[in-house]
């Protein structure tokens, strides 16, 4: 079994790090309500052909894993109309809001969707939802020490989320039903599977609430 400076070692040497290429022109080729489609020419390398590629252009997102005092987590039933389907997810939302914090974002979007504040935060995964084709960075949040938000208080939910449901269900549950492939949503999929993995110490390794997010595209 390898060692600790072995284990610490190869995590370093996996590291996913910018890598800037000559961008040669960058236009807008559609302009959506949420998110838009631009294309760009680069080249990979001073000499190299230029490429063209085209991806959507978003705003980025965050996702919270609810765990409450007996170690069980929140997903939430909702439609998802491309793929028509209704999925079960976890608290997630755009990072539309012009200089919010991520975890305020969190926070507020785990208010609107599951009418729940938390008063312990921590960070459980960064990835890219789809970095072949789109810009979107989504960072998933552990959050406990759950309260309920008092009725006067609740986000009224109007359209797809006024047909949210609420499940509550083992963390050990919930990863058979990832390997069984029952569930589909990416924040839930990488959130169930960290948590899980954070599990075996305590979640002693996870990163604080406002751990930097340098990866975020529109950080850099």
């Amino acid at each position: 079994m390898p060692g600790n400076s072995e284990t610490a070692s190869s995590v370093r040497q996996v590291l996913d790090a910018p890598s800037p290429r000559r961008l040669v022109s960058s236009r807008k080729v559609y302009e959506g309500r949420i998110w838009d489609v631009v294309s760009d020419d680069f080249q990979l390398s001073e000499n190299s052909a230029v490429l063209t590629r085209d991806f959507i252009d978003h705003p980025g997102a965050v996702a919270v894993l609810p765990m409450n005092e007996a170690g069980q987590i929140l997903l939430l039933k909702q439609y998802r109309h491309p793929v028509g389907m209704d999925l079960w997810e976890i608290p997630a939302g755009l990072l539309d809001i012009e200089g919010e914090d991520f975890v305020v974002g969190a926070a507020r979007e785990l208010a609107e969707e599951a009418d729940i504040a938390a008063g312990t935060w921590h960070v459980l995964a960064d990835f890219f939802n789809s970095p072949g084709s789109s810009s979107e960075a989504i960072r998933i949040y552990l959050a406990r020490d759950l309260t309920d938000i008092p009725h006067h208080e609740r986000h009224e939910r109007t359209d797809e989320e006024a047909e949210i449901e609420f499940h509550w269900i083992s963390l050990d549950d919930a990863v058979t039903a990832v390997l069984a492939g029952h569930l589909h949503n990416p924040s839930a999929v990488v959130g169930i599977l960290a948590a899980a993995a954070a599990r075996a110490n305590g979640y002693r390794d996870l990163r604080p609430a406002d751990a930097p997010w340098p990866a975020h595209p529109k950080q850099r």
